[in-house]
């Protein structure tokens, strides 16, 4: 054959090449042809966060000169409608944020590495982390994503209308209906309604039942039936029929998932059921100081959430990097110092007992008490969400507001609930 011949056969065979095998010729180090790997890395939250987040890959790159950064964010609101168009096309990210409403439908989609090579290898080291916490980012036998900061459920309470009622705070272990009777006898005394009503708050429902004995989810199936579900909007009806509830249309204020709507903010109760993270934001909304204590009943129910994770994406050319970002985001001193607590407690202990020494606001250091205080009672992690689970959350909200307006029995607005879930889950 001869050479200009010999030319054209190797160009069509290379016109002929499958596009994908085109792609794994390149390699997968990320590495330009400058030697340089540039990494993409979206996350949600506000400036603030986006400023500690860029400081903290800025201290990586002075350690890595060669890697460099391509940063995205925006608010929560459309992130991950966002996420999901990125990940369905050309321009998934490298690395990107989510949490356990999302995390099992990312990776059960194989949008999400499996970082447990990583993690038994040491290259993504989880040692000082609680076992329930990194665990907790396990989805079947697949650890898909890493837990950047620790959560757990938080009672909040409002200390300067109890203390001008000469009232005693709620406390840490007492009983479901322990809660319900000193919310009848805090209410009466100050005026305020004692607690809001939480049966449409899914962590709420799901502290109750690990206590009974249940799962919110085993796998992807409900752990739960219709007459757990029915007991517990009767044990809440009990409540606001005893008054130690508002009424219903200030229940459904509460029930919005605006910090700046929780009734202890408002007034409107003296208790408010959040994430213990968010104490912080809720007092900054209130001129009364706050306190917090663990939900009722037996606290080991509780465990250590991941207030949200760092994922890598499983088509990312250039995993090894990412995994190492992922690594000294949550390992590094330096890096956690910057990070402080704007994701949730550092999931590193030895890294979270450096910058709870650091923080001066109260609100904070109530938080990081709370959690301090349950680490050594916190149970094992459950199931992560599967996919569906922000549908389920925005069911039982409609369920149980079923029940508070009187529209639906107990037992009718269970069924409603649990018939609504298992379409969720199953589709």
């Amino acid at each position: 054959m001869t050479a200009p011949r010999m030319l054209r056969g190797l160009v069509a065979a290379v016109i002929a090449m499958p596009l994908a095998l085109l792609g794994a010729c390149g390699g997968d180090d990320g590495s330009g042809s400058d030697g340089k790997t540039e990494l993409t890395f979206f996350w949600w939250g506000g400036e603030a966060r986006a400023k500690l987040t860029e400081q903290a890959l800025a201290l990586y790159k002075q350690k890595h000169p060669d890697v460099t950064f391509k940063t995205t964010w925006q608010a929560n609101q459309g992130y991950f409608d966002k996420l999901a168009t990125l990940t369905a096309g050309d321009g998934a990210p490298d690395i990107f944020q989510i949490d356990d409403n999302y995390l099992a439908e990312y990776a059960t989609r194989n949008v999400t590495e499996d970082l447990t090579r990583y993690k038994d290898s040491g290259k993504l080291d989880v040692s000082r982390f609680p076992e329930s916490l990194w665990k907790y980012g396990v989805v079947g036998d697949k650890l898909a994503g890493m837990a950047m900061g620790e959560n757990t459920q938080g009672l909040v309470f409002n200390k300067t209308k109890l203390a001008a009622a000469r009232q005693e705070p709620p406390r840490t272990g007492m009983s479901w209906e322990e809660l319900i009777s000193w919310a009848q006898r805090a209410g009466a005394a100050t005026k305020v309604a004692g607690t809001m009503d939480p049966s449409a708050d899914y962590k709420a429902l799901w502290v109750w039942l690990r206590q009974n004995g249940k799962e919110f989810y085993t796998g992807n199936q409900l752990g739960f039936a219709k007459e757990d579900v029915q007991k517990w909007f009767e044990l809440w009806k009990g409540a606001r029929d005893a008054k130690a509830t508002p009424p219903a249309d200030v229940i459904h204020e509460g029930n919005a998932t605006d910090i700046t709507k929780q009734l202890v903010v408002t007034g409107k109760a003296l208790t408010s059921w959040v994430w213990a993270n968010q104490m912080p934001d809720i007092q900054k909304n209130t001129k009364d100081e706050l306190g917090v204590v663990a939900y009722p009943g037996d606290p080991s129910a509780q465990w250590a959430r991941a207030s949200m994770y760092l994922s890598v994406y499983r088509g990312s050319k250039h995993k090894d990097v990412a995994v190492d970002v992922l690594n000294f985001l949550a390992n590094d001193p330096e890096a956690g110092k910057v990070l402080g607590t704007d994701r949730g407690l550092p999931s590193n202990l030895d890294i979270r007992k450096q910058v709870a020494a650091s923080v001066t606001d109260p609100a904070m250091k109530a938080s990081i008490a709370l959690e301090d205080e349950l680490v050594k009672k916190f149970g094992a992690s459950p199931s992560v969400p599967p996919k569906g689970h922000a549908t389920v959350k925005t069911e039982l909200v409609k369920a149980a507001e079923a029940a508070q307006f009187g529209t639906a029995t107990p037992a009718q607005a269970a069924e409603q609930f649990v018939t609504a879930a298992q379409a969720a889950i199953s589709r």
